[in-house]
């Protein structure tokens, strides 16, 4: 054991570069030779040679016959841990107050599919994040979280009723629901979109991750430390691998819910 920790302590010190770094994400896109490599960086081809050998030498990176230098399958499964890092890395301060929750462990380790999100903080900001992503839903809209706003009931539904977009939602089973949303639900003809399977909906004993995605971006939030949903804060993307990963928990999530309970609801 204590030889892996010592070629482990190896690698992060290789890794331990802007530069080496900046080196491996390009060779993910292309191989490259030292001196194109060195104008790309705006660094001196000495610098990036020495950087090179250095990557060589650990395996990271080898050089074929034409002499253009390209990744290694070992280079190439290191780049994919990197972003795990850079997100921890680049939120460390919010996960001072935030956690998992509930996450199963697999999603956890592919956490780094969302290092390209955007951090939205305040409850507002995150709210109107939601009602952009319900605008520019073509196909569907998936969700789950504990408590409902006002302000997001009656865009979704008539975004489900003018624009025929299916609907999926799974609320907590503690949920906190405003005052008047029984009669909002009934104004807007939702018990219709029920009955012809533009909405589904579904509930979970807790949801502490809350997301909410259509076919192309995704919001999500982490619960605090104290073990409650938080969408005062959350990450934003529409990167692939970020909706990737919110998609697969949202069908994870739905998978593992139970039948919709409307007596489980808590008014405000």
């Amino acid at each position: 054991m204590r030889n892996s920790y010592k070629n482990a302590s190896s690698d992060f010190l290789d890794l331990s570069s802007e530069q080496r770094l900046d080196i491996l994400f390009h060779l993910m896109q292309e191989k490259s030779k030292v001196s194109p490599m060195a104008k790309i960086l705006d660094s001196t081809v000495q610098e990036v040679h020495r950087n090179f050998e250095r990557l060589a030498k650990s395996g990271f990176i080898e050089k074929d016959i034409d002499g253009y230098y390209h990744l290694t399958i070992y280079g190439t499964t290191m780049c994919t841990q990197i972003p795990t890092m850079m997100f921890f890395s680049n939120n460390r301060k919010y996960f001072q107050e935030h956690d998992f929750g509930d996450l199963p462990v697999k999603f956890i380790e592919r956490i780094g599919a969302l290092s390209t999100g955007t951090y939205i903080k305040g409850f507002t900001k995150v709210i109107e994040q939601w009602k952009s992503i319900y605008k520019n839903a073509n196909e569907y809209i998936y969700e789950m979280h504990s408590e409902v706003s006002n302000d997001l009931i009656e865009p979704l539904i008539k975004k489900a009723k003018n624009d025929n977009v299916k609907i999926n939602y799974i609320l907590s089973e503690d949920c906190i629901v405003p005052k008047g949303r029984k009669k909002t639900l009934e104004k807007f003809g939702f018990s219709s979109l029920l009955e012809n399977g533009t909405v589904e909906r579904k509930m979970s004993k807790q949801v502490l991750v809350v997301v909410a995605l259509n076919e192309k971006e995704a919001c999500v939030s982490f619960p605090n430390r104290k073990g409650e949903s938080n969408i005062g804060y959350a990450f934003y993307g529409n990167d692939i691998r970020f909706h990737e990963w919110c998609l697969d928990y949202f069908r994870y999530s739905w998978h593992n819910s139970g039948t919709f309970r409307e007596s489980k609801l808590k008014e405000e």
